[in-house]
């Protein structure tokens, strides 16, 4: 190609391709909800926000007679709420160069930071997830460590289509080690030649240095301190959160930890029957001994959620533990469909007497060009930004894996 000078969209066009393609966990979650947003020719303001329905849930009936139930919708949003970008100054010369030459020197570098950093907010959403498996600390070395992510989300009646896993890098290494003393040549080669996994238990492997880590309160332990009823709490009063609040004693807990409660057992969510282990929770806030976590319990009809042990009425007094050591970072390795959360990039605004205004879109991914010229310097500030807004849709979808003791 001989070179040209480049313009603002030519460059938009290069920085959103390498963008998409440096992207890792962003590639695996739901991208659909960017044609919800109205389409608006000049772009979109920080802070805009659409509305997300939630499915309703129903309970079979016996017999022949009619029993009408009604349809209870709830409702999230997701707001595009997150901007970032990366600025960079091109003298006239450079802008002269061949475009190839230009992202590998410099646009590639950028966009592989703006990847990451839409990367790590996905991965943050880990605090939203309830379900944890195995071992807090251990890392993943087996395939019996892994299957226990998808076999709990078998448990959970999730659809085996489109799993994903996320790995840190030595959960990922542990993993391609245990495979490579596998007799299947299939396996064993492209995991002892190229570290590569792959489908590991209908599961499309990948490792990713942005797993969050997450550390726990400083006490994992103590009671609930109030009545906790069937009559409680209902999920028409909790349908949008889906979070309840508690008071307890003993316990300080940090965002995102996961806990139980004695004689709280987990639901199949199709037949309402217990699946004989307890009921997880993940913290969503704790303050001066009250609670505030997710999924509410729901004890009976459609949306039921919790099984309680035959007799107890009341969960005052039950005690309640968290998952892993108090004060201790665990890596957050994930296993989820693209239904558990959502990622969505828009056009911002082209601003009033900005020129040359680059923005494209590709793979439902969008970034803006700006170009700012200094006539003393003879050089060009560009400014490079990109949109967008991150949710968890269905946490029911997703898991949080460790290996095992």
């Amino acid at each position: 190609m001989s070179n040209t000078t480049l313009t603002a969209s030519i460059i938009a066009k290069a920085a959103v391709a390498i963008l998409d393609n440096e992207l890792v966990m962003a590639k695996k979650v739901f991208r659909g909800y960017e044609d919800d947003f109205s389409k608006k020719v000049n772009g979109y303001e920080q802070g805009e926000t659409i509305s997300i329905r939630k499915p309703a849930d129903f309970i079979v009936r016996t017999g022949a007679t009619a029993s009408a139930q009604n349809v209870v919708e709830g409702k999230t949003s997701i707001t595009v709420n997150k901007r970032i970008g990366v600025d960079f100054k091109f003298t006239s010369q450079e802008l002269t160069l061949n475009i190839k030459e230009l992202s590998e020197r410099v646009i590639k570098n950028a966009m592989v930071q703006l990847a990451n950093n839409m990367d790590m907010d996905l991965h943050a959403l880990y605090k939203d997830v309830p379900n944890w498996v195995g071992t807090p600390g251990q890392t993943i070395n087996s395939f019996s460590d892994f299957s226990a992510g998808p076999q709990r989300l078998d448990e959970y009646a999730v659809d085996q289509s489109g799993r994903c896993a996320v790995l840190s890098p030595p959960d990922h290494w542990g993993l391609v080690g245990s495979q490579t003393s596998l007799y299947n040549d299939t396996i064993n080669k492209p995991s002892y030649r190229s570290g590569s996994v792959g489908m590991v238990g209908n599961v499309d492997t990948y490792m990713s240095q942005n797993v969050a880590t997450h550390t726990t309160g400083s006490d994992l332990s103590g009671t609930v301190g109030s009545s906790i009823t069937t009559a409680t709490i209902t999920y028409d009063a909790v349908k949008d959160t889906n979070q309840q609040t508690i008071t307890t004693s003993s316990v300080s807990f940090n965002a995102g930890d996961v806990f139980t409660i004695a004689d709280v057992y987990a639901v199949n969510p199709v037949t309402k029957a217990s699946l004989g282990f307890l009921k997880q929770f993940t913290v969503v806030s704790y303050a001066a001994d009250t609670l505030v976590f997710s999924p509410a319990m729901i004890w009976t009809g459609a949306f039921k959620n919790v099984a309680v042990t035959s007799g107890v009425t009341d969960l005052n007094g039950k005690a309640i533990t968290g998952v892993g050591t108090a004060s201790t970072g665990y890596r957050q390795n994930m296993i989820f469909t693209e239904k558990a959360f959502a990622l969505v990039t828009v056009p911002l605004v082209s601003p009033p007497g900005a020129v040359d205004v680059g923005r494209q879109t590709y793979k439902g991914t969008s970034v803006r060009v700006i170009p700012v010229y200094d006539g003393i310097s003879d050089e060009s500030m560009w400014r490079l930004d990109v949109l967008y807004g991150v949710k968890t849709v269905d946490p029911r979808q997703a898991v949080r894996i460790s290996g095992a003791a």
